[in-house]
């Protein structure tokens, strides 16, 4: 299906406009001037949870291809359903969509890490990773180029109410008999040995969870989408397609209810802390818990990201950085040939001690 492309033009050279983290406006490649994006202030808004799913069973939208017409030069490529904005792979001209998932986003994080930062911080990342092959230093240093993408994140706010029962587990101490060596002999001797006294309890915690935030892209694995956070959702800002200009950005494939089941992962991971704080003791543990879930909101936003791929030994492994922190996260090689030839260094290292502790005429004949 063919689309509109949006792309924004320097109005001194005419070349295309691109958002700069550097100085959070839209900056012409060729000519470097500058245009400031206008701030809105309009409120960042939560959404109704539950009246969302009962819109979304009676909506439903089709996965499209994109037929995209470039602006600049004229030519005409395809995106994949999900992509919204992206780059004219003939004259790299930026080039925007619309949305056609039935949520689009109303608010995002712009990029305010730079290339060249991302980078810096992802080489620094490398070099401290052990036993990495030396191919994946050659690829940070050379001349491969992160690329920037908004991927869309679900937020989610919450009352929970839980009730659940368990036992508290209070440390006491025996006086026994046990037989123990001293100085190589046996001798029966009266020690302390700890016992645990468990309590059946019972109780009710209460909590309120605010922008539990849970990546809405199968692009990256869920893995590392967690691993990015936090994100700093106060300093979110109206969506404004300006922000997408020169980056690449999707809309959601992981839908709104499947989002708030990994939500419940990582509110349940809270509430069992906060249950276990609340019974108290040594030890604690949980039969049963029950939770309700109420006032749920959501919103679908977009949050910046640098990525990478490294190819080595037919495998792919996956790097994101937060365009916001700057944490750095991903999946790592390991080089065996390293760990092989450490574990023979450390080998023959510990033979040559064994060797000169049996032979030590070696060490005085050395020392002469």
């Amino acid at each position: 299906m063919k689309f509109q492309s949006i792309n924004f033009t320097c109005k001194n050279c005419g070349a295309p406009l691109r958002f700069s983290p550097l100085n959070n406006s839209l900056e012409c490649e060729f000519c470097s001037t500058q245009e400031t994006i206008a701030s809105s202030t309009k409120k960042i808004e939560e959404y109704d949870f539950q009246e969302a799913l009962r819109f979304l069973k009676s909506h439903s939208s089709k996965e499209i291809n994109k037929e995209i017409t470039c602006n600049k030069c004229g030519g005409t490529f395809t995106l994949t359903p999900y992509s919204v904005s992206s780059n004219c792979p003939y004259c790299n001209t930026p080039a925007i969509t619309e949305f056609v998932k039935e949520i689009t986003p109303k608010s995002l994080l712009p990029f305010t890490l730079t290339q060249k930062e991302a980078q810096e911080k992802f080489k620094k990342w490398v070099g401290s990773l052990w036993f990495a092959p030396s191919k994946l230093q050659q690829f940070v240093h050379g001349n491969e180029k992160l690329k920037g993408y908004y991927l869309p994140y679900w937020t989610y706010d919450s009352q929970t109410h839980t009730n659940y029962q368990g036992q508290r587990g209070d440390i006491y101490y025996v006086q026994v008999e046990r037989t123990v060596i001293v100085n190589g002999r046996e001798e029966r001797r009266t020690v302390q040995e700890p016992r645990i006294h468990w309590t059946p309890v019972s109780g009710h915690v209460q909590n309120f969870f605010d922008d539990i935030t849970i990546g809405a892209s199968t692009t990256i694995s869920h893995t590392i989408l967690d691993n990015l956070s936090p994100w700093y959702t106060e300093k979110l800002i109206p969506f404004n397609e300006k922000y997408l200009s020169g980056f690449e950005s999707e809309e959601y494939t992981i839908g709104l209810d499947n989002g708030f089941e990994f939500a419940k992962l990582k509110m349940n991971t809270i509430i069992r802390q906060d249950i276990k704080y609340q019974i108290g003791g040594d030890q604690q543990q949980i039969n049963q818990m029950y939770t309700q879930y109420s006032n749920t909101t959501y919103k679908n936003v977009l949050f910046p990201v640098w990525t990478a791929q490294f190819k080595w030994n037919n495998k792919v492994y996956n790097y994101a950085i937060n365009a916001q922190t700057g944490k750095v996260t991903g999946e790592r090689p390991y080089s065996w040939i390293k760990i092989v030839l450490l574990i023979l260094t450390i080998g023959l290292f510990m033979g040559g001690v064994m060797y000169l502790e049996e032979h030590p005429n070696i060490l005085k004949s050395l020392s002469k």
